[in-house]
């Protein structure tokens, strides 16, 4: 027996199912951190989806099986998985291809509730806050666009344009930054560095690479050089 297999039959006996024999999915975007959608699994769905590699749910109105992305193409490869301490919650991280919702949106978490101190158009980087909330932030909305891609968007524009462009972008920026700093414009310098960052994240988004990776690697270089010194 697979080491896989083996432990997707030992979680299977750890995951509490309720009286339907079934468990909550919840899929989030293992780039962005995005939560994309809920569903249900049965133990035969887990198992399919374990093999399979893509993600498997039971539809409670259609009395069956279905396959994210089966007619849609838009499917959902699985990184990990996860299920909470009480054992009733799977969490499955995935790579999306194309949007997750069935509304064309890229998440089907998009109704927003008012009031919250966490809205949109929060000032993030106001002193006690989140000092980089904000990456977290755009990192998001890349990803929408990039599974969307709304007409008259310039990241939408990017993403179609392909890598070759964006890495033009890329160095367009870098070099406007350094024209900053030789003319000492603290001003100008701040636009062009908030605008290196954003093709930058298109960037990393269009490799599938999440910025948490970029961060555990300047964590990994932090812990080095402090074991050197």
């Amino acid at each position: 027996m697979s080491s896989s297999k083996q432990g997707i039959e030992a979680a299977a006996e750890q995951i509490k199912w309720n009286n339907d024999g079934l468990v909550p999915a919840i899929i989030q975007d293992s780039i962005s951190k995005e939560v994309l959608m809920m569903a249900y699994m049965n133990r035969e769905s887990l198992e399919k989806s374990a093999q399979s590699g893509e993600t498997w749910f039971w539809s409670r109105s259609r009395g069956e099986l279905w396959h994210k992305g089966a007619t849609s193409g838009h499917t959902q490869r699985i990184v990990s998985m996860h299920y909470d301490c009480d054992g009733d919650t799977l969490l499955v991280r995935v790579e999306q291809t194309g949007v997750a919702c069935h509304t064309g949106r890229y998440s089907c978490f998009f109704n927003e509730v008012d009031g919250f101190s966490g809205s949109a158009d929060k000032d993030t980087a106001e002193p006690g806050g989140d000092r980089f909330a904000m990456l977290s932030q755009l990192e998001a909305v890349i990803a929408q666009r990039y599974a969307e891609r709304p007409d008259g968007a310039y990241t939408t524009y990017l993403f179609e344009k392909g890598v070759d462009k964006i890495l033009k972008k890329v160095g367009e920026e870098t070099a406007e930054v350094i024209i900053a700093a030789k003319n000492k414009d603290n001003d100008e310098l701040r636009c062009e560095t908030s605008d290196l960052i954003f093709h930058l994240m298109v960037l990393l988004r269009e490799r599938g690479m999440p910025l948490d990776d970029v961060m555990r690697e300047l964590g990994h270089r932090h812990n080095k050089s402090k074991q050197s010194s």
